[in-house]
């Protein structure tokens, strides 16, 4: 969560915006985090959906380290 939090507030305007709420584990483990930023931030996320799959690569690269299953909305 703390890493995911580092990631998105070095992306944008109003860092005090940005939220990352979590889930309880799915049956499978997966932990589900939901990102929310500022409206006016969210065409830092929207650009083809590039920096948004690239938050998730490294959400996923930092879980497999803990053997952990991560999902980020």
């Amino acid at each position: 969560q703390e890493l995911l939090l580092a990631v998105a507030r070095g992306l944008v305007e109003d860092k005090d915006a940005v939220k990352v709420t979590v889930d309880e584990p799915r049956e499978d483990g997966t932990i589900v985090y939901h990102l929310s930023v500022a409206e006016g931030d969210m065409a830092v996320y929207r650009k083809q959906g590039r920096i948004a799959k690239a938050i998730r690569v490294v959400m996923r690269a930092a879980a497999v380290r803990v053997d952990e299953k991560v999902l980020v909305e």
